[in-house]
């Protein structure tokens, strides 16, 4: 009779714990679509885009009177003496280091905004999962690139992406 009722009670949790697992509810979402395709995230972009562009092209501009100033340099070569030559290479070279110093702070500046227009983009996405979340009965969220399928159902970029226009529509960079 011990062995009965074990066996009886055994089966009622297997049985109890097997549907409580049936009901949760999992989706997936697209982290790399939310932050690219919200209108925070696109205006953040086209910022930097825009930033870098203009940094190229003054760049560029350096790069050109560099290129000019060598040539015009290599012409003088038998005309100038060697002490007047030796001073002029050296004005350019340290011409050359400050022009590739302002280009490698202008990357690591735009890198840097780039992360913290990031960091603050998930920081207000964050909340937005979490309600989300308490007001759907959800289980568990995974990143969509970790999921090999799925239905589209399961799917809540869609309304992220949404609720975040809504509460969150630009980045305000500068």
């Amino acid at each position: 009779m011990k062995y009965l009722v074990k066996i009886f009670v055994v089966t009622f949790f297997l049985i109890v714990s097997t549907s409580a697992f049936a009901e949760q509810k999992i989706v997936v979402l697209d982290m790399k679509y939310v932050l690219n395709k919200s209108k925070a995230g696109k205006g953040g972009q086209e910022f930097l885009e825009k930033k870098f562009k203009d940094n190229a092209k003054k760049l560029s501009g350096m790069q050109k009177a560099l290129k000019k100033e060598e040539t015009d340099l290599l012409k003088q070569k038998t005309v100038l003496s060697k002490e007047e030559y030796s001073k002029k290479t050296d004005a350019l070279r340290k011409k050359v280091i400050e022009y590739q110093t302002q280009n490698r702070s202008s990357l690591d500046n735009l890198a840097k905004q780039r992360s913290e227009a990031r960091n603050v983009m998930i920081s207000k996405i964050e909340p937005i999962i979490d309600s989300y979340i308490n007001e759907n009965n959800i289980s568990l969220v995974l990143y969509k690139k970790n999921v090999i399928g799925g239905s589209k159902e399961h799917d809540i970029t869609d309304i992220i992406v949404e609720q975040l226009n809504k509460e969150f529509p630009s980045l305000n960079l500068k």
